[in-house]
């Protein structure tokens, strides 16, 4: 094997291929015990079907002798995603839109006689806003009477998640982080209320295959596979359809998912905000064109990057947030702007086997600008995370900060020392300019009209 060439621990669990990357460009190798399905999934035209649909990721078949040329049947440039996001990382619709679109990749694969052969969450992505499957060689030849082999890991991942996010509380989603291969149905079972024992969908896809799955376990293992005809599998997926597609979870009324509608900033303070932003974004010009917003609350600030044609990655740590965001980015048409769940102070780690199947949220991206606007209060002072800390974290996170500065005589910090005792000293603009300028050449620092705050534009000093 090359020097140049690493193979990503992601894809190593599958034998039919896996990813590699050559001089930073990603390939996929297609093993030659894939073959037969490979040559059907691109003769058949399913993968044609599915590029031009945006429901499956677009590649080139190119001349590379891969890793392993005895394994190696074909070599695939699949087209690069400027940033890979994970299950336990998406707000509720996000996951149900992911899921509502294997279901819609798994009927059209039969109507082309194949059949996913799994349907794990993390083979979904958002591009441009949209879900779609970025694994190739997820497809096998569909055979008259044979089961979906993908129907546990789907119920797993998606089904199980969301309807504890819909009936319980949404955040046993974030169970996901802990189990990889999807929540256990016995543990989702168990956790779901007995309300959901009425609902026919949830009774047959969660709670009556939680108990057969725990009825065979210990079953010696007599390969008997009951023949599923190709019209009941499609009523399988419809009702899946419905069943995911009929969940819901409403948002409680959160202070923070209304932070700019009901809090101290005036209109004529906000306007002057959004001016500052989009003047240090247009001068600033990040390369490449995407913008990390910390701290995103509903994403307007990430719009208003998205509006100058740079992608957004909107971070915040409520899942009210997320929902609301991603909800009114689907309605408007904004397809920049990918709103995450991800809580600064307890980012999502390495995972997995070797600790380096899934990797961690500063590994998958290292932004050139960041947006960290009314959030080193809540770092500072709810979290107990002094400057020197902070300004380390941005000084290796990016090269560009736009970042503001709120004060203990601002409300929202008076908030937060309401029930708590004030053991921050230092917390000051003094303190905070001395911390940060140890790693950033402070560009610009200008009030927000009728405010206390202050905006800066700061640029990491030469490492």
């Amino acid at each position: 094997m090359s020097d140049s060439i690493e193979t990503l621990p992601s894809s190593f669990r599958d034998p039919s291929g896996f990813l590699f990357l050559d001089r930073g460009v990603l390939y996929r190798q297609v093993n030659r015990s894939y073959r037969h399905d490979y040559d059907h999934l691109v003769g058949s035209g399913l993968c044609g079907s599915l590029t031009d649909a945006g429901l499956l990721v677009s590649h080139q078949e190119v001349a590379h002798p891969g890793p392993e040329p005895p394994e190696c049947y074909k070599i695939l440039r699949p087209e690069p995603l400027p940033f890979i996001s994970y299950p336990f990382e998406w707000g509720f619709s996000q996951l149900q839109d992911a899921a509502l679109t294997t279901l819609a990749i798994q009927k059209r694969s039969l109507e082309h006689g194949m059949s996913l052969k799994d349907s794990t969450a993390y083979n979904i992505q958002f591009r441009e806003g949209k879900p779609l499957l970025i694994d190739t060689l997820s497809f096998e030849r569909y055979s008259e009477g044979r089961p979906w082999t993908g129907y546990r890991q789907f119920c797993q991942h998606f089904l199980a998640p969301l309807a504890l996010a819909g009936y319980s509380d949404v955040r046993l989603s974030q169970l996901l982080r802990v189990h990889l291969d999807g929540i256990p149905l016995d543990l989702a079972s168990r956790l779901l209320p007995l309300r959901t024992r009425l609902r026919f969908s949830l009774l047959t896809h969660i709670h009556l295959h939680s108990k057969a799955q725990t009825h065979f376990a210990d079953k010696p293992a007599r390969r008997v596979r009951r023949s599923v005809s190709r019209r009941a599998l499609l009523g399988l997926i419809e009702n899946l359809e419905s069943c995911v597609g009929g969940l819901r979870w409403t948002p409680p009324r959160d202070e923070w998912a209304s932070y700019y509608e009901e809090t101290n900033y005036s209109g004529a303070a906000f306007r002057h905000k959004q001016q500052l932003v989009s003047e240090l974004l247009d001068r600033i010009r990040p390369k490449p064109d995407m913008v990390w917003d910390l701290g995103a609350n509903t994403g307007l600030f990430s719009r208003l990057a998205a509006s100058r044609g740079m992608s957004a990655i909107a971070f915040d740590q409520d899942p009210a947030c997320v929902e609301r965001n991603y909800l009114d980015c689907r309605q408007e048409g904004i397809a920049k702007v990918l709103p995450l769940w991800v809580d600064l102070t307890n980012p999502s780690p390495n995972l997995g086997w070797h600790g380096r199947e899934r990797m961690s949220l500063l590994e998958r991206g290292s932004p050139d600008a960041v947006l960290a606007l009314a959030l080193i209060h809540h770092l500072a002072i709810a979290n107990n995370l002094p400057f020197s800390r902070l300004a380390g974290f941005f000084g290796e996170l990016c090269r560009w900060l736009i970042i503001e500065f709120v004060p203990k005589t601002d409300s929202q910090v008076q908030r937060l020392l309401a029930s708590r005792e004030d053991i921050f000293p230092n917390y000051d603009q003094q303190s905070f300019e001395q911390s940060f300028s140890r790693h950033f050449e402070i560009r610009t620092a200008t009030r927000i009209r009728q405010t206390e705050r202050t905006l800066y534009q700061m640029e990491r000093k030469p490492l």
